[in-house]
């Protein structure tokens, strides 16, 4: 059913559907100041332990005066997950980089902002109209024109720009929940895979590729091995955009 005039639609909940609340001539705190110490919590307590009275405990306030700034806590993650997205290295189109060089750099430094942001794994995708944040837009706006600079119409660009963001959240989200969940165990990647192998091995004695492969991880280090994964899907990712542009008249 449609909105009318008598019947209208509620805004979109999001910090960047509304108008920004006015200052206070002299205010004691900045929407900038409690973003980043929210970012810092968030960094090094995680996610579970956000909430706005510990956040105003840090910013020396009570948490209603928060309230000036931001309605709730889902705006003030909206508004930290934009300001992480601003640490994302965005490819300068007058350096002349390829573009595909271009894009795989920016894809890079998006996985390499989540792990360094491991809390991200639980809110990117759930939140609201993250798409609208300044430094989201920024991200947008370049990528998409990389690559009708490469060559695809400005339809196809946009898909282009989802399929790489699509896969670097997924792979990044999916790499974050498990460092997280190793540090919680108060376990390094090669203490928790030296202590899995045996079992795995032996779990896999009927299965000679998979065993094969499990042996293979014995000498390597979990981190170059993950960073190859992620690097490989990346390029036939790439490849595959690659082939559609040599389709292009």
């Amino acid at each position: 059913m449609q909105a009318d005039e008598k019947h209208p639609q509620p805004p979109i909940p999001s910090v960047w559907t509304r108008p920004r609340r006015g200052k206070r001539e002299q205010p004691a705190l900045s929407r900038e100041q409690i973003v980043s110490v929210a970012l810092e919590l968030l960094d090094t307590e995680g996610i579970d332990a956000l909430s706005m009275r510990k956040l105003g405990t840090r910013l020396n306030a009570g948490a209603t005066s928060l309230y000036t700034y931001v309605a709730n806590k889902d705006e003030l993650i909206e508004l930290v997950v934009d300001e992480v997205y601003g640490e994302i290295e965005i490819p300068d189109p007058a350096a002349g980089i390829p573009w595909r060089a271009a894009a795989a750099d920016c894809a890079h430094s998006f996985r390499a902002v989540i792990l360094n942001h491991p809390w991200t794994a639980s809110v990117l995708g759930e939140l609201g109209v993250t798409q609208l944040g300044p430094n989201v837009m920024r991200l947008s706006e370049s990528m998409l024109a990389l690559f009708e600079s490469a060559g695809l119409p400005a339809g196809e660009a946009d898909f282009a720009v989802s399929a790489v963001g699509s896969y670097v959240i997924g792979t990044a989200v999916t790499e974050a929940a498990w460092l997280t969940t190793l540090a919680r165990l108060g376990r390094s990647e090669e203490e928790w895979l030296a202590s899995l192998l045996p079992t795995a091995e032996e779990a896999a004695r009927d299965h000679p590729q998979l065993r094969e492969q499990y042996a293979s991880l014995r000498d390597k280090n979990p981190r170059e091995t993950r960073e190859e994964k992620f690097d490989y899907g990346l390029q036939r990712v790439l490849d595959g955009l690659e082939t559609r542009l040599g389709q292009q008249p």
